[in-house]
C-alpha cells in the first residue's frame, strides 16, 4: 500500500514539474534556477536550456556548504544554499534568474532557498 502512494506521490510531482517546465526557461541572459528536495538534503542548479549546461551549483553536500550547516535546521542550511548559489552565479556574471521549484510547493525550505538567493543579490 504505502509503495502505490508513493509511486502516486511521485508521479504527481513529475507532472507540476514538466507543467512549469512548459512555461519555464533558461536562456544565456536569464538562466534557470532549478531546485531539487531530498529528505536530508536540497540541491541548486542555475542552467542555460539553450545550450543544455549547468553554469553554477550547490548543495548541503558541498565541502564548503556542509561545513556551515553543521547544527543548522533543515529550512536554515536551505538559507545557507541559496546564498551561495546566488554567490557563485554572480561571480560567474549572472545577476538574475528564472525561478524553478521543480514541482514542489513554494514553502519551507525551497522559500528559503529563494529568500536566501535574493538576501545575496540575485534578482528573479
Amino acid at each position: 500500500m504505502a509503495d502505490i502512494q508513493g509511486r502516486q506521490k511521485y508521479q504527481a510531482r513529475r507532472r507540476r514539474q514538466r507543467r512549469v517546465r512548459g512555461k519555464v526557461a533558461g536562456t544565456a541572459a536569464r538562466p534557470r534556477l532549478c531546485i531539487f528536495r531530498s529528505t536530508k538534503n536540497i540541491f541548486v542548479q542555475v542552467i542555460d536550456d539553450e545550450t543544455g549546461r549547468t553554469l553554477v551549483s550547490a548543495s548541503t553536500i558541498d565541502s564548503e556548504v556542509a561545513a556551515q550547516v553543521v547544527g543548522k535546521t533543515k529550512t536554515e542550511a536551505s538559507r545557507i544554499v541559496g546564498q551561495v548559489v546566488a554567490e557563485r552565479a554572480k561571480n560567474a556574471g549572472i545577476e538574475t534568474v528564472v525561478f524553478d521549484r521543480g514541482g514542489f510547493k513554494y514553502h519551507g525550505r525551497v522559500a528559503a532557498v529563494a529568500d536566501g538567493a535574493r538576501e545575496a543579490g540575485l534578482k528573479f
